[in-house]
């Protein structure tokens, strides 16, 4: 079984941070939402709020969305953003492949369906911003794994964050996806 971060290693972006500027483009509400979060950020670097807790500001926007729109909203983001997957991943793409990322769902799962891969990602309410559980990153990538996948082998893993190295310590091999799309060994 092969496993892959998704941001920055088999897409060449941040997905959260490009679909955000989409709906910015197509959707200028959601900037009513960014002073509190920027707010909320500059919090998170004093350590006087936690990762999740920013970015659950951050996904407050949802609010400003009624049923089924988002899910709408991201297949178009889809259709415009699918070509950022690195063509590398999609000639190497395997059937039992997982993607495992901090992303949220209602963002990832579209395009992981569309390849037919499974997905291991942060759950936020879709209609609150709120998460439920912890956010998906580090260790907390490792714990999740192992809850779905308790006896599975990873033979290669690829990711471009130095985050992740939890999980390459429990790869046969692991790969370090540069930004410019090159593969090299983790080191």
């Amino acid at each position: 079984m092969n496993v892959y971060d998704f941001d920055g290693t088999i897409y060449k972006n941040d997905s959260t941070r490009d679909f955000y500027y989409y709906l910015l483009r197509h959707y200028t509400k959601v900037i009513r939402y960014l002073p509190k979060f920027i707010l909320d950020a500059i919090k998170y670097r004093l350590d006087i709020v936690t990762k999740t807790k920013m970015k659950e500001t951050f996904f407050q926007f949802l609010n400003s969305f009624g049923d089924g729109e988002i899910e709408r909203i991201v297949d178009e983001f889809w259709d415009t953003h699918r070509e950022k997957i690195y063509d590398w991943y999609l000639q190497e793409k395997k059937d039992d492949d997982v993607i495992i990322s901090a992303s949220p769902r209602y963002i990832l799962e579209p395009i992981c369906m569309e390849l037919g891969v499974n997905l291991i990602c942060s759950e936020v309410d879709i209609k609150t911003g709120d998460y439920i559980g912890f956010n998906c990153y580090g260790e907390e990538k490792v714990r999740r794994f192992r809850e779905i996948y308790p006896d599975a082998i990873i033979d290669k893993f690829y990711s471009d964050s130095k985050s992740d190295e939890p999980l390459a310590k429990i790869a046969k091999k692991a790969y370090k996806v540069k930004r410019n799309g090159k593969i090299v060994d983790w080191t």
